[in-house]
């Protein structure tokens, strides 16, 4: 899929995750690809000395990426050259590129392969959990964003340009707040800065997709927390105290509290009117 305009396509994604891991890891290659047409095909590569890697594409099953990829775990041959358990497709390219040891690393979206980070070395390494986490780390960072880039992809299909935003039929707005209170709830759980940046500004689009721009916003004299605007985009989907907690990691009684915070600051007497005021001042979408 193409990049929109000031955004980097999956690819470049990809490409800046596999430098970054690249960087923190012990392996000397790090590459990957993402999945298209049930093949992954490699676009990223760091550290490789040979070109023997470039334009792999590995098909589903085959090999110990393609196995990676359908079990939907991490898969490791401490001697790839001589190891029984995987098929040698790609013998020509990772035994080109001289590595000896390689962990490949499913990037997991919503419970599916989206794609595999490799991590060779070239001589025979132990891999223990510390050596393998900066890999789990980066595939799990990666579907993270991946799996957001996918909601907001297939939400913003639904709406109109933004200069349309003010005559979005209603349930469209809804579907574009829906998706404004779940990129929250993700970003919550994210510990990256760098992807809660971006997503804040995701979140931003949204929001100015979905706003009401039929009449002058009102003049709210607060300011709520992060957390209590996470609180209250869960609140405008009709989401229990209980479904908060669950979606923002919170305790019940820690929701109940940032809840009364906002209340308070917004001079609203109930969980609606707090929305409400929130959305006329244009806090929440």
């Amino acid at each position: 899929m193409a990049a929109q305009t000031g955004v980097e396509s999956d690819e470049q994604l990809l490409a800046r995750a596999v430098g970054d891991l690249s960087r923190r890891t012990r392996f000397p290659v790090v590459f990957a690809g993402l999945e298209h047409a049930g093949a992954v095909h490699i676009t990223a590569i760091a550290g490789a000395r040979t070109h023997s890697i470039e334009g792999l594409v590995v098909q589903a099953s085959k090999g110990l990426g393609g196995a990676s990829f359908v079990e939907g775990r991490p898969r490791l041959a401490l001697e790839y050259r001589t190891s029984r358990s995987i098929t040698h497709d790609y013998d020509r390219a990772i035994l080109g590129e001289g590595i000896s040891t390689l962990l490949a690393v499913p990037v997991m979206v919503a419970g599916r392969a989206r794609g595999v980070i490799y991590c060779g070395s070239w001589h025979r390494s132990p891999v223990g959990d510390v050596v393998s986490r900066p890999a789990f780390t980066a595939a799990e960072s990666l579907g993270t964003e991946l799996r957001v880039r996918d909601e907001v992809r297939r939400r913003l299909a639904l709406a109109a340009p933004p200069a349309a935003a003010s005559s979005l039929p209603a349930a469209a707005r809804e579907e574009l707040r829906e998706s404004y209170a779940e990129l929250r709830s993700i970003a919550a759980t994210v510990d990256d800065a760098g992807i809660r940046e971006r997503l804040a500004r995701l979140e931003q689009r949204l929001a100015t997709l979905s706003s009401d721009a039929s009449g002058p916003a009102e003049k709210v004299d607060t300011n709520l927390s992060p957390r209590e605007i996470d609180v209250l985009a869960c609140c405008a989907l009709g989401s229990t105290n209980g479904e908060i907690a669950a979606a923002l990691g919170l305790k019940e009684g820690t929701v109940k509290s940032y809840l009364a915070s906002a209340m308070a600051k917004l001079d609203a007497s109930t969980r609606h009117a707090a929305v409400m005021r929130a959305r006329r001042a244009g806090i929440l979408p």
